[in-house]
This record gives structure tokens, C-alpha cells and sequence, in this order.
């Protein structure tokens, strides 16, 4: 048996024993004690998150300056940087739009019992959304340091510095190679490390699974059976489309794909982590054959641009919280409600549970009351697993995709 196929076996049952354990907690024991339990059970997937965060800034700094080198010119960037973003905005839109449609049309948010809203969280969130700010936003995107944001695993300000870099590199000609073939070998020993750290993946998961099932208990699921049943529809429809696409461009080869990104999938669904397989991302798609420079250049981008699960969700929860206190908006408000989710989303994915800090600035922005976030709170986490696993299909289909219009997707495989 092939050792990524194990470690997706092993995952998986530590998901099965995750919610057994959960449930037998919470349904035998005292409050304190699951307080007690889900804090300390948590800290295997604190452990595990570490060690995945303790690679990545040195991961997307070298590989992506190696990329960048590799493309050769600036002209050679800003053409792959120009297909990236044509991706990034027709999927978001997409996303966005699909959210919008399904939300008007199922109306999940009819009929929600305040009485099970998590008011505590809610504030905590509230108080973030001055976070939304053109100042904040600019400061999120621009580093200071390339120390402090590795220090603090902002991805999007290591691209920045990462590509300034790596094109003051590639002009150097033969005296950047030796910069290029130092962080080449670095990239190589980072990517070797991701195997090891992976293999702290299944008791990351059991963690997680059991922390959140012993607080909530499966009980959540009946107050929320209809919202969450609604919103896996919708994932469900995200899902057929961006595969489609995957056909169309991939052809034959879109199911190797999906057999290639599995494992990452399982973790990220697990977890609710998208950084967890980020290195193990990178590691998977080169094996599929896409060119590590395209890999190390798109991959670290999407994971600011490219949240498809989190776009479809954000238009999904802040309509259906207006439909929760009754708040008719009409189509225009909704469209509008819809760009102002396109631009606020960008750059974010280093912000704590990015997706509800925006849905919560964008109600208030809308008057709808910001509060109205503690409706949706208790099933979160659940909804979080599936919109995590999308955003990492989309990353992978991205990076495959632009791969395929660079000519530069090779087959590992001739043969078969």
C-alpha cells in the first residue's frame, strides 16, 4: 500500500475515533469537564498546526524566488500573474453569484431560533471588524519586514518580498544562480521535512474532531440540519462546476487530479486549515506535474485570492442572517453587497476565522445588525470543513489549469 494512501486511511479513522470519543463526552460528562477536555484534546492539533506553520515561510519564499528566477523576465511574470488573476476573479464571481442564487432561493435563514445563537462568540468577532479598513488592508498586503512576516506566516506579504526578489535575481543572470541553486536545495529539504510533519496529520484530526464534537455534541445538527444541509447543497454545486472546468481544460487527467489531491483534502476538511496543507499541496501537484515554478508562483497567491469556498459562503451567511431578522434587500443591494465581498475578502486569509470577521463588517456596512452572526456560530466549525476543502480544490485546479495554459503540465506518467 502506497504511503499516502495509508496516511488517508489513518486520517480518516482518526476522524471516526474523533467523534466517538466527542460524542461520548459530551454526552456522559459535566460541563467543566468538557471545557477541560476539548481545551487539552485540541492541543494534538495545536501541535500539528505548528509544525505545519514552522515550514511554510521558508517553503514560499524559496520556491517561489526559485519560480520566479526560473520564469526568466518580468514580462514572463506579469503574463502568468495576468492568467492568475483571470482565474481568481472569474471564480470568485462565480462563487460569489452561486452563494447569492442559493440563498435567495432556499432562504436558509427563515425561521432561526435566536434562542440558539452563541452570543459570546458573536462579540468577539464584532469587535474585529475594524480590522476592514483601505489602512489595514494596505498594511496586510505591503511588508514592513520580510522577518516579521515570516514571523507572523503572512503568505501574501512573503509573496511581495518573495517577487521583488526573485526578479532582482532572474536580472542578475549568471550571478543570481548560485542564489538559485542554494534556494533550490533549500526548497528540497522543506519539502522533504512536509512527509515527516505529515505524519502528525491523523492525530491533528482526531484532536480537532473530538474538541468540537465534545463541545457541541451532534445535537447542533438538528437545530441546524436545514442551514447546513443548504449550504453542503451549494458546496455540492461549487464543486460540479469547477470540475467541469477541470474537464474541459484537464480532460482525461482531471480524476488523476483528484486522486493526487485527496489526502490534502481530507486534512484541510479535518482540520479547517488551509495552511495545514499548504506544503503537502505544493508536494502533490508537482508529482502530478505541473512545473515547480508555476506551482510556487500560484499557489501562494490563491491562498489570498482564490477562497472559492469562502466567497460562496460569505454571500450565503449575510443574506441569510438578513433573512433571519426579516430584512428584505432587494437585487441591487444584494449585487452591491456581492463587490463589496469581492474587494473586502482579498488578502485576508492570515486573519483568525477570515470569513465571519468579514460577513460580520459587511452587515454592519448593510444595517444589518452585526450581532446577528451568534445565529450562525454554533454550526460554523461544520460549515468551515467543507468550504476549507473547497478552497483547496480551487487552489489545486488554479495552479493546474495555469500549469496546462503554460504549456508547462507534464505528464510523470507517459506510459499510462
Amino acid at each position: 500500500m502506497q504511503k499516502s494512501n495509508r496516511l488517508t486511511i489513518y486520517i480518516i479513522v482518526s476522524m471516526i475515533a474523533g467523534v466517538i470519543l466527542g460524542y461520548m463526552v459530551h454526552t456522559q460528562s459535566s460541563a467543566s469537564f468538557i471545557e477541560s477536555f476539548s481545551k487539552n484534546i485540541k492541543l494534538l492539533t495545536t501541535i500539528f498546526l505548528r509544525l505545519v506553520q514552522m515550514i511554510i515561510a521558508p517553503l514560499v519564499f524559496s520556491t517561489l524566488v526559485v519560480g520566479i528566477a526560473k520564469l526568466g523576465d518580468l514580462q514572463s511574470v506579469g503574463r502568468v500573474g495576468g492568467k492568475a488573476l483571470l482565474w481568481f476573479v472569474s471564480a470568485s464571481l462565480a462563487s460569489l453569484l452561486l452563494g447569492m442564487l442559493l440563498v435567495n432561493l432556499l432562504q436558509p435563514g427563515a425561521g432561526m431560533d435566536l434562542a440558539n445563537a452563541d452570543v459570546s462568540g458573536a462579540k468577539d468577532l464584532v469587535g474585529k471588524t475594524q480590522e476592514f479598513s483601505l489602512i489595514k488592508f494596505v498594511e496586510h498586503v505591503f511588508p514592513k519586514s520580510v522577518f516579521e512576516a515570516m514571523a507572523n506566516n503572512e503568505i501574501l506579504q512573503l509573496v511581495i518580498f518573495s517577487i521583488f526578489f526573485g526578479i532582482a535575481t532572474a536580472a542578475l543572470g549568471d550571478k543570481g544562480k548560485i542564489v538559485v541553486k542554494g534556494l533550490d536545495a533549500v526548497a528540497h529539504v522543506i519539502l522533504k521535512m512536509v512527509g515527516y510533519v505529515m505524519n502528525f496529520a491523523p492525530l491533528g484530526v482526531f484532536g480537532a474532531i473530538a474538541a468540537v464534537i465534545a463541545t457541541k455534541g451532534l445535537e447542533v445538527f438538528l437545530f441546524y440540519g436545514k442551514y447546513l444541509l443548504y449550504f453542503i447543497s451549494g458546496i455540492a454545486l461549487l464543486w460540479i462546476v469547477l470540475i467541469a472546468v477541470g474537464f474541459i481544460v484537464l480532460g482525461k487527467r482531471m480524476p488523476k487530479l483528484l486522486k493526487a489531491i485527496f489526502p490534502p483534502l481530507i486534512i484541510a476538511f479535518s482540520t479547517t486549515s488551509s495552511e495545514a496543507v499548504f506544503p503537502k499541496l505544493t508536494e502533490e501537484l508537482e508529482k502530478f506535474g505541473c512545473k515547480d515554478k508555476i506551482v510556487a508562483f500560484i499557489l501562494p497567491l490563491g491562498y489570498s485570492f482564490n477562497l472559492d469556498g469562502s466567497m460562496m459562503y460569505m454571500t450565503f451567511a449575510s443574506i441569510a442572517i438578513a433573512q433571519a431578522y426579516n430584512i428584505h434587500l432587494d437585487i441591487g443591494t444584494q449585487f452591491t453587497m456581492l463587490i463589496v465581498l469581492m474587494l473586502t475578502s482579498k488578502g485576508i486569509a492570515g486573519v483568525p476565522r477570515a470569513s465571519l470577521v468579514v460577513v460580520t463588517a459587511t452587515c454592519a456596512m448593510f444595517h444589518i445588525p452585526p450581532e446577528g452572526i451568534a445565529l450562525i456560530l454554533p454550526i460554523d466549525h461544520f460549515c468551515d470543513m467543507f468550504r476549507t476543502a473547497t478552497n483547496v480544490l480551487g487552489n489545486a485546479l488554479a495552479t493546474t489549469v495555469i500549469s496546462k495554459w503554460e504549456n508547462s503540465l507534464e505528464n510523470p506518467n507517459p506510459i499510462n
